[in-house]
């Protein structure tokens, strides 16, 4: 019997925004460079580095990043930018926070403060082909960005001063005020005794006494764009007189259907009473326009761009719709939205005819595109990056575009820092692979951390999906219309318990029940009083009925336990297996167990999977599908990065699957590798390898789909692989 998508989920997939033809050019990952590989050969892999600020050479070749963790600064050798090579970093005696090229010179903003009552700075000038540093002069306090004049006559620095944000609360004003510099350049080397400073004392509304500036941009008359973040605040400098030719308040902005609420589900129905926009990146659109990313560091939270005239006036307030499509594409950052999606860089180029403007959000690890004309920004797609991009730098003479990511997590065994390479092309754009329509109520359906997959037997390219506990508050179940590229989350509905979304469940697998409704598999945690079972929903969600784990199976549990269900069988025959993610406390080492479950006789039985052996971190199980005599199952390490040795589709004979009680010894199945899907993670992500394969099924046409869990974009970079494998009779 079909399981049918409710009328609200065919409405919802009409209700999907318009996206740019194919005609239109797109960027799409070519390369991955993790940060780490430009450590020296010496050096403890495991230290942590980071890429925050990033500009290339005037050739487009070669990449500088600054390293704050290292103390340094990291090159990148991008000729083939598919291939990019380590290019080495070199040290710089305190902690680089921005970096510009200007000819054949990298210059260096080097915070040396010794706190932040007494702050220091320097500027460093290193040549890009000997790597030695040249010069150095006084900023006579902590600089922050740096920037430089189209016509490389003039270097602008942003020497914030910041404050303590454990002092008061961060509150203003903390002595001493931020200026700005401007500095004189000839040939690419700055002449230190040229330097000016800027008073911007005096302007804001919001602690005047204390400015502290964030960014700094140049348009093509010789004007300075600065940032008061802050202080929610924007001052233009003419270069050439040092003096403040217009100032004025970022102002402020009121929202309506955001999700304010860190509570485990996304509900974009909230409201952000009006609050100050608090600019970080600048970046001038012409001489008369320019955009700010309101990332809301003290007060804010409007989660926006704006573009403002040079007078202040307001032309374009993006509001919530950014983040909504962030939403879409299962990005948004429910732990950490308290500021939502927090944009924060911004980088503006021309590619060809096409003026673009790039949108940087820190805590969904996206950059959004848009097109920039005389109207509104356009809207044109969604790139995956790295965890927290900061900076970017466009390449247009390559069509190229490229994203600094500094986060490292690489001391809790999650992702390192990256630095990631876009080019533009005729092709379509590969990412998003899955994203959701919106609701009945044009917002979108919010979805993340999928891990469990079934295809409905009669209707092919519709599967149902999970989410796991990261959206405890609302379990939910997704119709995915895979016919589609990308693939589209049509519908969403909840699990629920006596009408309401159910508690206490860690939602990893799903089959169907043969009439219309869902079996659920449940992972427990004994110490989060979650428990280990299976759920019988109908096909709205309801929970028909519970029903735990035997007690001499409990007897061994760990938190690792149900990670995949599927049936085989029909009627009193139909038998429901159950993968076990890692091995119980009453397993042989290196095998896990395989639980057969009758519903009809309610007989519990089991077999042992023998598991590879792990190169690193641990093994286990993450999905079970029966499909035409066989049991797939996807194996894995809980390796990220370079780190992945093993994401694996194995079969299982069904004909010599024979589950024995639980009271006597357990058989061990024979296992057979269909496919290594390492290849495929590597490819669909230009080599950065996600650890969580979760998901895997197959569709009564035989074609095989395999997505991976974004963690709720919790330590994550958010990014959702949704693969077509194609018919699985030809997969290995």
């Amino acid at each position: 019997m079909s399981i049918k998508p409710s009328l609200l989920a065919l409405a919802a997939a009409l209700a999907v925004p318009a996206v740019p033809a194919h005609a239109d050019m797109m960027f799409s990952r070519v390369a991955t460079f993790a940060v780490a590989d430009n450590l020296p050969k010496d050096a403890d892999a495991g230290t942590a580095t980071s890429s925050e600020i990033i500009s290339a050479s005037e050739d487009g070749n070669t990449l500088v990043y600054s390293d704050s963790p290292y103390g340094g600064i990291g090159f990148i050798d991008i000729t083939d930018p598919k291939a990019p090579k380590a290019g080495g970093s070199i040290k710089m005696d305190g902690e680089p926070t921005s970096v510009v090229i200007a000819g054949g010179k990298v210059l260096v903003a080097v915070n040396t403060s010794e706190s932040k009552v007494n702050p220091s700075g320097q500027l460093r000038v290193v040549d890009i082909a000997t790597k030695a540093i040249e010069a150095s002069c006084d900023l006579g306090g902590q600089p922050d960005s740096v920037a430089v004049s189209k016509d490389k006559a003039w270097l602008a620095v942003a020497v914030e001063n910041e404050r303590d944000e454990d002092l008061n609360d961060g509150a203003l004003p903390q002595m001493p005020a931020g200026n700005l510099k401007i500095v004189a350049l000839k040939d690419g080397t700055p002449d230190c005794a040229t330097i000016r400073t800027v008073d911007l004392t005096g302007l804001a509304e919001v602690a005047p006494e204390d400015p502290e500036p964030e960014f700094v941009a140049f348009n093509e008359a010789g004007e300075i764009a600065v940032t008061l973040q802050e202080n929610n605040h924007i001052a233009i400098v003419d270069a050439a007189s040092g003096k403040v030719t217009a100032h004025f308040s970022a102002g402020s902005v009121a929202l309506e259907n955001v999700d304010t609420r860190k509570d485990g589900a996304l509900s974009f129905t909230g409201k952000v009473e009006p609050t100050p926009r608090e600019p970080d990146a600048v970046k001038w659109l012409d001489n008369d326009r320019l955009a700010v990313a309101n990332e809301g560091d003290w007060k804010g939270g409007t989660r926006g761009f704006t573009v403002f005239s040079r007078k202040g006036e307001v032309l374009y307030e993006s509001g919530p719709s950014f983040e909504h499509e962030i939403a879409r594409a299962g990005h948004y950052p429910d732990k950490r939205n308290k500021k939502g999606v927090e944009l924060e860089g911004l980088e503006f180029a021309a590619f060809g005819d096409d003026k673009l403007l790039f949108v940087a959000a820190e805590r969904a690890s996206v950059v959004g595109v848009y097109r920039i004309g005389d109207a509104d920004p356009q809207f044109l797609q969604l790139l995956p990056s790295g965890i927290g991009p900061e900076g970017l730098v466009a390449i247009p003479q390559r069509n190229l575009l490229v994203t600094a990511n500094e986060t490292d997590l690489g001391e809790d065994g999650l992702a390192r820092s990256h630095v990631m390479i876009y080019e533009r092309t005729e092709a379509p754009a590969a990412y998003p692979m899955i994203l959701s329509a919106n609701d009945d109520a044009g917002l979108p359906i919010g979805w993340g951390a999928l891990s469990g997959l079934f295809a409905d037997p009669d209707k092919p390219g519709t599967l149902y999906a999970v989410s796991d506990s990261f959206y405890r508050n609302a379990p939910a179940i997704f119709t995915v219309d895979a016919a589609r590229t990308p693939a589209l989350i049509a519908a969403k509905i909840f699990v629920t318990r006596d009408g309401a979304p159910a508690q206490k469940l860690d939602i990893e697998g799903i089959t169907g029940d043969g009439d219309g409704g869902f079996w659920l598999a449940n992972e427990g945690d004994a110490a989060k009083l979650v428990p280990h079972a299976l759920l019988h929903v109908d096909g709205k969600g309801a929970i028909k009925e519970e029903i735990g784990l035997p007690v001499e199976l409990l007897a061994g549990q760990t938190r690792f336990g149900l990670e995949g269900v599927t049936a085989i069988g029909d009627g009193d025959d139909r038998t429901l297996v159950m993968a076990i993610q890692r091995e119980w406390k009453d397993d042989p080492k290196g095998q896990v167990k395989l639980l057969a479950y009758k519903p009809k006789s309610k007989q519990w039985a089991a077999v042992r999977y023998p598991l590879d052996k792990p190169e690193g971190g641990w093994m286990g199980l993450s999905e079970i599908t029966a499909h035409d005599g066989k049991l797939y199952v996807i194996e894995r390490d809980n390796q990220i990065g370079n780190l992945a040795r093993t994401k694996k589709l194995y079969a299982v004979a069904m004909d010599a699957f024979k589950p024995a009680p639980l009271d006597g010894e357990l058989p061990v199945v024979e296992k057979t590798l269909v496919r290594d899907l390492l290849p495929d993670l590597k490819a669909a992500a230009s080599g950065y390898v996600l650890d969580k394969v979760e998901g895997f099924t197959i569709d009564p046409e035989g074609n095989a789909f395999v997505v991976t869990d974004n963690d709720g974009v919790d330590d994550s970079s958010g990014e959702t692989l949704f693969l077509r494998l194609g018919n699985i009779a030809a997969v290995n």
